[in-house]
């Protein structure tokens, strides 16, 4: 059976600092859900762990528990599982910005290992060349899938943001088309091994013109391994919201995914 595209989880509201849009509230969210017959949310705003040190001096800061719980109680409704988790970052020395305890408060967390714009806290100024980035995007999937972790609830998102490198588009491509066969094929099957979800992030899967095989290649590749797939619209704003249908029923078709291909938060 066709993929179906039944859920989103990776969702900001208003409380992410770069949201900071008022409409992106949790019943504008339900409203998107009944709309396109979704019948699972995450909400994630961006998160850095009180009880983790190191991010003082990034866009992080002040973004812990007590803030992202401002949220609750998510609404309800019938057929709908309204869930709360976070998107927490990794920084350069690969630790990751949310402890064991905290992790079990959460239903679901958005790990990016591409936020490749925050320069000194997630990568560093020498490796800000189109071949360092390409080896740094390896290095912190691998670092990550190497963690202790309860991947059961944990989503590795937007692989192919194009915040790998913001400088341009071609630049961006240049930094995916440099990516090893090889390397991908050994993530990948330790992406699978541990259960992990592989997000297709609704930005990503806009794939402007000449641009779609570089992209793909990397899922078709993921998903040659094994690996499970979750949609993530990383909405900020809602007009990303009713935009995601459209986006994903193309991607599930051009990377013919099926039921079995789907990523399932086991709860345990």
């Amino acid at each position: 059976m066709r993929y179906v595209f039944d859920h989103d989880l990776h969702i900001h509201s208003y409380l992410s600092g770069c949201s900071d849009d008022p409409e992106q509230n949790p019943q504008r969210m339900l409203q998107y859900a009944k709309e396109f017959g979704l019948k699972q949310l995450c909400i994630t705003d961006h998160f850095w762990d009180e009880k983790v040190p190191g991010a003082e001096n990034s866009y992080l800061k002040g973004q812990g528990v007590a803030h992202i719980s401002r949220i609750k109680p998510l609404p309800q409704a019938d057929g709908i599982e309204f869930l709360f988790g976070c998107e927490t970052d990794m920084d350069q020395n690969m630790q990751l910005g949310v402890s064991k305890e905290t992790m079990d408060l959460l239903d679901f967390i958005v790990i990016p290992t591409t936020h490749m714009h925050m320069v000194g806290f997630v990568i560093s100024e020498e490796d800000c060349t189109i071949e360092g980035k390409a080896r740094v995007w390896v290095e912190r999937l691998e670092a990550l899938l190497a963690k202790d972790l309860p991947f059961h609830k944990i989503g590795i998102a937007h692989l192919t943001c194009s915040l790998i490198d913001s400088s341009s588009r071609e630049n961006y491509i240049k930094v995916l088309n440099l990516l090893r066969e090889e390397d991908l094929y050994r993530v990948f099957k330790k992406a699978a091994e541990v259960g992990c979800g592989i997000e297709l992030n609704s930005d990503d899967m806009r794939l402007r013109p000449g641009e779609e095989e570089a992209i793909l290649r990397i899922y078709r590749i993921a998903k040659e391994c094994g690996c499970k797939f979750y949609c993530g619209s990383d909405a900020h704003h809602p007009a990303t919201l009713d935009a995601a249908k459209a986006i994903y029923e193309r991607a599930i078709d051009l990377l013919e995914l099926d039921e079995n291909d789907k990523f399932h938060i086991i709860k345990k």
